[in-house]
């Protein structure tokens, strides 16, 4: 049987994926967590063959947990889901050693798939994002600007473009707006730009934006 713990800080998204699980006879969800510092009690405490945790969690983001996981269980497959594209994030994910990267909206057999391969050791990107994905590892090695970010900057970086406040940054992120704003100044710095209307630019030159 193959233990699961799911981590995503929607419980009615847990609830889906639980019931998904039930009806697959070697998959169990053993537990789940609402955000990153639960998860990682949680995995300190139990015994877990699989993490399927969201990208984008309020306050401790799925990066930053998934950074403390292989610290301390690095072996331990993690899967990171995401309601972005795959390319976005998919390059900052596999840095982090997660052992695949999917979006929210694939396919349920996708997802069990991908699943069941990392349990045997593997690693998997879904074929629909395979190219895109080596497009984004090829201009990472060519260094484009926006490799240089960390990936709490990478995730500024998307709300901002996206058109939200610095106010709505913060409070999504459990940041304070004088942190959320030294952040911006920094991404602005990194990618050579002036102001949010050429990072909004930026986004949609480099295929950031949906």
């Amino acid at each position: 049987m193959i233990e699961l713990l799911i981590v995503d800080d929607h419980t009615i998204f847990r609830s889906g994926l639980k019931r998904m699980m039930s009806d697959e006879g070697d998959l169990h969800v053993a537990d789940e967590a609402s955000d990153g510092a639960s998860a990682l009690a949680k995995i300190r405490a139990g015994k877990f063959d699989v993490v399927i945790m969201d990208i984008n969690m309020a306050g401790r983001s799925g990066l930053d947990t998934l950074e403390s996981i292989r610290a301390e269980r690095p072996d331990l497959p993690v899967i990171m889901l995401s309601m972005y594209p795959e390319e976005q994030y998919a390059v900052l994910a596999l840095r982090a050693r997660a052992n695949a990267y999917l979006s929210k909206d694939v396919e349920p057999q996708e997802l069990l798939a991908a699943i069941r391969h990392v349990v045997g050791g593997g690693r998997y990107v879904s074929p629909r994002s395979a190219a895109n994905l080596l497009m984004q590892m090829d201009k990472a090695r060519e260094g484009a600007p926006h490799e240089k970010l960390t990936a709490r900057e990478m995730q500024v970086m998307m709300k901002i473009v996206r058109g939200m406040s610095l106010t709505d940054v913060g409070v999504q992120m459990c940041l304070s707006v004088k942190t959320v704003s030294t952040y911006r100044v920094r991404i602005l710095e990194k990618l050579g730009l002036a102001s949010n209307a050429e990072l909004v630019q930026y986004a949609m030159r480099n295929g950031l934006l949906d």
